[in-house]
């Protein structure tokens, strides 16, 4: 009888740095490949600082066209401010039309009870952007973010014609306790791989631990760059040996990992590998 073949993920020791709430169904997916996840925020999220002008936007929200939506985050962020307020984010009969920037945003977005209207087939928002084209020219667009959410969406709208209201849904920040302890030793090698899902949790592990221990990590274990935003950013820190998940979904996630510690070297861009 011919010998089986364990998992490849059987036990890798994954870390996950973004929020538990957002963890839940990829620690469920690893632990069902085998792999041995740990949840080590390096974000949290709070209310805007001043939250007057979300207030406003969401009081004349059927005068926008467009919604779009780039977050699972900024979702949660828009339905609970509309439940604070008692008004509700899309209202009967109005022409508010709603775009994701992947599936992940669309199934939040959908079990919040909106309708969505187009996902953008390349995860990312200048991509999404490019895909509404020139149906946005001179309409209006209502694009509610983080606060330090990258600018590159905002003026790829502009670009074609769209009258764009960017108004902060929420503050992404550093973790208020970092087990510095538990990073330290992930540094020194004690894990497979890491999962970094924004720019924010890559700059973030920059300031807390520096970027010297940042650089020393991809000699260590698997870097993993979920989305090319976050990618551009591990490469503009010289992380030259990250490898690409496509999107936030768990099975894309699950899929880089398998690939990598299959041993594939597919190359994407700049440095930056898939597999």
């Amino acid at each position: 009888m011919a010998e089986t073949v364990p998992p490849l993920l059987t036990g890798k020791r994954v870390v996950i740095t973004r929020a538990t709430v957002q963890s839940e169904a990829l620690a469920r997916e690893l632990r069902e490949r085998g792999a041995i996840p740990a949840v080590l925020p390096l974000v949290s999220f709070a209310e805007p600082k001043e939250i007057a002008p979300l207030d406003e936007a969401l009081g004349r929200i059927e005068q926008f066209d467009w919604l779009i939506l780039t977050s699972a985050q900024v979702v949660r962020a828009m339905m609970q401010r509309g439940v604070d307020l008692e008004r509700p984010l899309v209202r009967t009969g109005g022409k508010l039309r709603i775009a994701c920037v992947g599936p992940v945003t669309a199934e939040a977005a959908r079990q919040a009870g909106l309708s969505v209207e187009l996902v953008a087939k390349t995860h990312n928002g200048v991509a999404l952007a490019n895909e509404l084209g020139s149906r946005i020219q001179g309409l209006k667009v209502l694009l509610p973010r983080s606060n330090r959410a990258n600018p590159d969406l905002p003026a790829a709208l502009r670009r074609y014609g769209a009258d764009v209201s960017e108004v902060i849904a929420y503050q992404t920040l550093q973790v208020a306790e970092v087990d510095r302890e538990r990073w330290e030793r992930i540094a020194e090698g004690e894990a497979d791989a890491v999962l970094f899902f924004s720019p924010s949790a890559v700059q973030n592990f920059a300031e807390l631990f520096g970027a010297e221990k940042l650089l020393a990590l991809q000699t260590k274990l698997a870097i993993i760059a979920v989305g090319p935003v976050t990618a551009k950013t591990l490469r503009g820190v010289g992380i030259e040996h990250a490898i690409l998940a496509a999107d936030t979904t768990a099975e894309s996630v699950v899929e880089a990992l398998v690939e990598h510690f299959a041993g594939g070297s597919n190359t994407a861009r700049a440095g930056v590998k898939r597999g």
